[in-house]
């Protein structure tokens, strides 16, 4: 419980922090904050901020935010309270208020589809935006998720429960309480999902053992109903698929695959014949043997890694035909990997599952070298003291979820404060932290603007084909612009709210516009924006923040008065023609813009100098080479180095070490001295004959 109490005072304490700095009230930063976790563990689709109060005839009505379109997001609608307690001692939620406040959760579903409701709102507010989505996508919505997300404590654990019917369209509540939260935010770990096939589901799944008694991870051959994996899909939807093939399915989704669905229909039978079946792992299973087998009873963190398209197939055909899925056989390939294990053998069974794909999210798991690069600067490289300050600061890269937490967490009183002081919270950022900003930054502002876990999939789908390309674009360099980026992205959520032009909302869509049209605006001129100069202040100069706040408000204007036809705000910021429409925009910048602009040779340049001060790879990336070149290799190279070599004793003594590494690893400092030893030694004419050859991949990983 101590545990607890002081989570929800550092979290009372970090939404009054960015309240006060953004300059909105605590509400609409704790729905943002919130709701971040919830995209991340992909309990909805987005998080769109569109809070109202009222009640119609007697009744009371309250929504706070919804998860996305419904006719993007497979007929589901999801919308969220988000109930935030001020006390710092955690307050206990008992069900009748929660009963309540879903209450007027489904009250104002209700009332959205009446014409009534809708002409009595502004046509400009936030809520007439999300009434009128439901009243139009309601012949497309399946489901209603009723999303309660909040700071107090509730006593049982509720996710994903019947709870009635609007109009024959199933309703489902959930409760997202401080306990879970604290859980997903500080273990580092996905919640887990417990399927009980034979108690909740119908039956057990009849299955074959398909590795030895000594395998490290068993594995095997299951067979499960295809009404059966609809029903758990319906039950949990995306939380069901890993998380990178969820961004990837859900980048590409189409409403159901034509050959799936005329083999669902026309051929049931021949299902288990023509479909490839589903990979998928669990932390462990539950089963029962009997004569032909055994039967898995339930499995544990449940996770498709490859099928996700044939599961949302089979879960279309449950609403629109579900007669044939009982006839429906799916093969399931499931394999058992223990928690501590999952993150480094979980990406690599969905790389190959999904090695068909040509680039994926799947290729982009947060130990792809792209992250791994980026979390080794971001633990070396320290940043300049900002003005007015004297200490150089680091920007911490969670690259996997909990990281932060879990380092702070290692640590005893004084460092845990000296942690804190060299990577302030303020500089935490994560994947989609940095998807988010990047693709802003590439003018692909209609593209953030549907959501962290879609832009995701789009950032990685660019980095993933231009890292296959060549890696050496991501520098030292890259990683600091990257920064600056975010700096510029931040002062940004900061100084909007506070402009006399800004319209009350939509303040994220405002902001990757703005950035995105001053780029345009800098590139028509054949100049680049001066991130060096971010960089080098650790803030953003008056006169590039003026001209980011012209281009927002031009961006506003364009934003907040969508074409004719589209009425809701947010759903006309993730169009094309949105962007197209801020793209002709003309702000004045006067001569603010010239000060912060610079020739692109020169920033080549810069990209020159720091390339040949690089001189040494990160710790994490030297003792990955140190290993994998192992023991014997470095034996050799000591024993090459001769007295009239311009080598030290110290160099022997790193290389000794090396050489010892399967009794010890040494340290990331030895192993930097290493490889750059071992870079001197090639200049000299080294050569090891025995080394194994450096082959390069190119494209897809290899098939299996």
């Amino acid at each position: 419980m101590e545990r607890l109490v002081e989570f929800n005072r550092d979290l009372l304490a970090e939404l009054r922090e960015m309240s006060a700095d953004f300059g909105l009230p605590v509400d609409d930063v704790a729905f943002d904050r919130l709701c971040t976790s919830l995209e991340a563990e992909g309990e909805i689709e987005a998080s769109d901020r569109s809070a109202y109060r009222g009640a119609v005839a007697g009744k009371s009505l309250r929504i706070d935010g919804h998860g996305g379109d419904p006719r993007e997001t497979e007929g589901v609608l999801s919308v969220v309270i988000c109930e935030l307690f001020e006390e710092e001692q955690p307050v206990t939620l008992n069900a009748a208020e929660a009963k309540k406040l879903f209450g007027h959760l489904f009250n104002f579903v209700v009332a959205a589809r009446r014409q009534e409701f809708r002409d009595e709102l502004d046509i400009k507010s936030q809520e007439f935006g999300v009434a009128t989505m439901i009243a139009e996508a309601w012949p497309a919505i399946t489901k209603v998720k009723l999303i309660l997300v909040t700071n107090g404590v509730y006593s049982a654990r509720t996710d994903a429960i019947l709870a009635g019917k609007i109009s024959e369209i199933p309703v489902t509540y959930n409760i997202w309480d401080l306990t879970r939260l604290h859980r997903l935010e500080t273990t580092g770990s996905k919640e887990k999902i417990v399927v009980k096939f034979a108690e909740e589901f119908g039956e057990a799944l009849p299955a074959l053992p398909a590795s030895g008694p000594d395998a490290e991870f068993p594995s095997y051959l299951a067979v499960i109903r295809g009404r059966q994996l609809a029903a758990i899909y319906d039950k949990w939807g995306a939380r069901l698929l890993e998380s990178n093939i969820r961004s990837f399915i859900q980048a590409r989704r189409k409403t159901v695959n034509e050959g799936i669905r005329d083999t669902i229909k026309d051929e049931p039978e021949m299902f288990f014949s023509y479909n490839n079946g589903l990979s998928a792992t669990a932390d462990a299973i539950e089963t029962e043997v009997d004569g032909a087998g055994i039967r898995i009873l339930s499995a544990k963190n449940l996770q498709i890694v490859n099928g996700g398209q044939t599961t949302a197939s089979l879960h279309a055909a449950l609403k629109h035909g579900p007669e044939n899925l009982n006839r429906v056989h799916v093969q399931v390939k499931l394999t058992v990997v223990p928690a501590d294990s999952s993150e480094q053998t979980v990406p690599n069974i969905s790389k190959y599952a999904n090695s068909q794909n040509k680039v994926s999210a799947a290729d982009f798991f947060s130990n792809h070298p792209f992250h791994m690069r980026m979390e080794g600067y971001s633990r070396r490289i320290l940043a300049p003291p900002a003005e007015g300050t004297s200490r150089q600061t680091r920007w911490f890269y969670e690259r996997a979820r909990g990281q932060y937490q879990v380092e702070r967490a290692k640590l005893g009183t004084a460092d845990r404060k000296r942690f804190d002081i060299e990577h302030p919270k303020t500089q935490l950022f994560t994947k989609t932290d940095l998807a988010k900003v990047e693709l802003s930054f590439r003018m692909k502002a209609n593209t953030v603007s549907k959501g962290a876990q879609k832009n995701f999939a789009a950032f990685a789908s660019d980095i993933g084909e231009a890292w296959a390309a060549s890696d050496k674009k991501y520098d030292e360099t890259w990683f600091k612009r990257l920064v600056a980026k975010l700096i510029i992205f931040r002062a940004l959520e900061k100084a909007i709210p506070r402009q006399e032009w800004y319209p009350g909302g939509y303040r994220a869509n405002i902001v990757t516009y703005g950035i995105a049209k001053l780029i345009h605006s800098v590139e028509s001129r054949d100049k680049v924006l001066d991130l060096d100069k971010v960089w080098n202040e650790q803030a953003v100069p008056k006169a590039m923040l003026h001209c980011l706040l012209r281009a927002c408000a031009a961006a506003a204007c364009v934003i907040t008065a969508p074409e004719s036809g589209i009425r809701n705000i947010t759903e006309w910021a993730k169009k094309q023609a949105c962007w197209a429409s801020v793209m002709r925009t003309d702000p004045v910048y006067g001569d603010e813009l010239q000060e912060n602009m610079i020739d692109p040779e020169d920033a080549k340049i810069v990209v020159r100098d720091g390339r040949r001060e690089e001189v040494m790879v990160s710790g994490i990336e030297a003792q990955s080479k140190v290993v994998e070149l192992g023991g014997a290799f470095w034996e050799r190279l000591r024993k090459w180095l001769a007295p009239n070599r311009p080598f030290s004793l110290k160099d022997d003594g790193v290389l000794k070490a090396c050489n010892q590494l399967e009794r010890r690893l040494p340290s990331e400092r030895q192993c930097i001295a290493a490889v750059e030893i071992l870079r001197r030694a090639r200049v000299e004419g080294y050569v090891d004959d025995l080394e194994n050859p450096r082959i390069r991949i190119y494209g897809k990983a290899r098939a299996h």
